[in-house]
């Protein structure tokens, strides 16, 4: 399955974004095309991939399943252009996810897919999860190892400034004013 965590869309901003960091009044996050760092406010609607699903006649479909039947079908490649003519792609979505709701889902949805799917293909965002898993995991072991040797480079440094200043009494925050 296709694996869409931390990619979100914002609305009123076209294209998708990562997000990257927490900030003091929202999230940094970047774009998926331009690379732009853009700082999103807690007050604006944001939407992650991940939540996002559509309407069939039974339970309602992950997009994540979706977009992986559609990789699956293109074998990697571009889908249909999300320009195209409406009755093109309710035929294409069709295909995809033969038993969507007719009533509840829209050529607008079908075409938001599409360019999602698009924009995803063109960045090389689009990852499968168990692929992506095994190398996260080593990825993650060389990190730890890294921070491990940082905290015992950062400690020993430490200890020497500890033993020259031990006499020392420091009152940090406090504001000596002469006056009582």
């Amino acid at each position: 399955m296709i694996d869409l965590t931390g990619i979100i869309s914002i609305s009123g901003q076209p294209g998708l974004f990562k997000i990257v960091a927490q900030s003091k009044n929202g999230i940094i996050v970047e774009g998926l095309s331009d690379k732009k760092r853009v700082n999103v406010y807690a007050s604006t609607k944001v939407s992650t991939l991940s939540d996002i699903s559509m309407f069939t006649t039974g339970d309602d479909k992950p997009i994540e399943e979706i977009m992986t039947s559609i990789f699956e079908k293109e074998k990697g490649g571009a889908t249909i252009d999300n320009k195209a003519d409406d009755k093109a792609v309710e035929k294409y979505f069709g295909e995809i996810l033969p038993d969507y709701d007719k009533d509840r889902v829209y050529v607008s949805n079908m075409k938001k897919l599409f360019s999602w799917y698009n924009a995803l293909q063109t960045t090389g965002n689009l990852k499968e999860k168990g692929a992506e898993g095994e190398g996260d995991d080593k990825a993650k072991a060389i990190k730890a190892e890294d921070k491990k040797a940082a905290v015992k480079k950062t400690n020993t440094k430490d200890t020497g400034k500890a033993k020259a200043v031990a006499g020392v009494k420091k009152t940090t925050g406090v504001r000596k004013t002469g006056t009582a």
